[in-house]
């Protein structure tokens, strides 16, 4: 008995490796063009901790802004607002945005561009420049 618990842990161990390997970024960007949602979720709640690959995570996220799920298109949103000053290039797709079926996504684009750009927000939302 000992030893065949030895033997099914041992390839319970094997099967695993690999598991908890972290997908790299161009791996997660071509999750994005997965057709199953799940995967594009994912890779799009991944991809905004790639602070360093900015030059390549933000095109991908305002690519992911068109998806026709409206979770992808949100946490796309939500994603480039954490970017800060290194996703000023999605401005326009974020304005685009705004404009979106989903309310989610309008907020999130909203919010997304005051972290963006807070003069341009600012600009656009008089009433709400004030806020904390």
């Amino acid at each position: 008995m000992r030893i065949r618990t030895r033997v099914v842990l041992l390839l319970g161990l094997l099967a695993c490796v690999g598991c908890s390997k972290e997908k790299s970024t161009p791996e997660l960007i071509a999750d994005l063009k997965s057709p199953h949602e799940k995967d594009r979720i994912i890779a799009v709640r991944q991809l905004p901790h790639r602070k360093g690959d900015a030059a390549q995570t933000v095109p991908a996220l305002v690519d992911a802004l068109k998806d026709k799920e409206s979770d992808v298109r949100w946490s796309a949103a939500i994603g480039l607002g954490t970017f800060g000053e290194d996703a000023k290039e999605a401005i326009p797709a974020l304005q685009a945005a705004q404009n979106d079926r989903d309310a989610r996504v309008r907020e999130a684009a909203r919010v997304a561009i005051g972290r963006i750009d807070p003069d341009l927000a600012a600009k656009a939302n008089p009433d709400t420049s004030k806020r904390p």
